[in-house]
Formats: structure tokens, C-alpha cells, sequence
């Protein structure tokens, strides 16, 4: 018998048009949320937001060395995260009419989601204009999933 090697990109498009039998193999081999075309499904931590987008993982301890603080590092991971979510949207700040989410904070009983807020164009950044997401989904999704990473890039 002979070993098939396949990547994550051509298990997809193999996925696509497979039979009910190859699918569950392929299934099995990666993990059924792999081949899900939700995007939360596919991204519950930093390292399926590289994966996702074809990105090479932060190295910390080159990071560190190079004079970046941890925040820093949560700043660069949340931004990867929230790219990958956002599956290629990109706000466009000159444009008032587009909302652009963010997850919301409450830290007076300790550090936890609270809510999500929509800001249309202007001239707050809120907290961090790169971390916006395209729908109040995505935002409470990268608020609950990634409550660790917001932390400790905002306090």
C-alpha cells in the first residue's frame, strides 16, 4: 500500500468535490471544522489564524529580543487573528457609512467581554483601528474566543 501526502490547500479542493467516502476519510485525517466554510469554525486560536491566511507563526523570543513588549506581541497576534476573520475585508475609513465593529471590555470585575460597539468613520481609533471587524458577529466571536489576547494587549 502506498502513503498519499496532501497539503491543507489541495485537501480542500479535493474536499469540494469528493465522494460522501473520500470526504469522511479527509475528515478524519483533518478534523470535519477544517473543511467548514465558517470562518469560526476554521479560526479558534492564533496559530488556525496563520494557518488560514498561509502566515508564519510569531517568533516570541526573536520579538522579545528585538525590543517588542508582550503587548506588542498580543497587538501583532490580534491583528493576524482579526485578518483572518475578516477573510480579506479591510475597512475603509473614508467611507461614514460602513460599520466597523469592535469587541467591548469591562474590567471593573476583572477582565471580560462585556459587549460589542459599531463605530462608523471617524476620528477615534477606539482600540486599534486594525483590530475592526466586518459584522457584531465576528467582534463577539474575537471578544469570547480571544478574551486572553485582548487582555493583555489592552492592560
Amino acid at each position: 500500500m502506498k502513503t498519499l501526502q496532501i497539503d491543507e490547500a489541495n485537501a480542500r479542493k479535493l474536499y469540494k468535490d469528493a465522494t460522501p467516502e473520500f470526504k469522511t476519510t479527509l475528515e478524519d485525517t483533518f478534523g470535519k471544522e477544517f473543511f467548514s466554510d465558517k470562518i469560526t469554525d476554521r479560526v479558534k486560536t492564533y496559530e488556525d489564524a496563520c494557518r488560514v491566511l498561509g502566515e508564519v507563526q510569531l517568533n516570541e523570543l526573536a520579538c522579545f529580543i528585538s525590543g517588542l513588549t508582550q503587548d506588542e506581541i498580543f497587538y501583532r497576534k490580534l491583528k493576524t487573528i482579526t485578518k483572518a476573520l475578516n477573510e480579506g475585508w479591510t475597512p475603509d475609513w473614508s467611507d461614514g457609512d460602513q460599520k466597523k465593529w469592535f469587541p467591548y471590555f469591562n474590567a471593573s470585575s476583572g477582565f471580560a467581554f462585556s459587549d460589542t460597539d459599531c463605530l462608523y468613520s471617524g476620528p477615534r481609533a477606539g482600540d486599534g483601528s486594525r483590530l475592526c471587524f466586518k459584522s457584531k458577529e465576528l467582534a463577539e466571536y474575537a471578544g469570547r474566543q480571544f478574551t486572553d489576547l485582548y487582555k493583555g494587549f489592552i492592560l
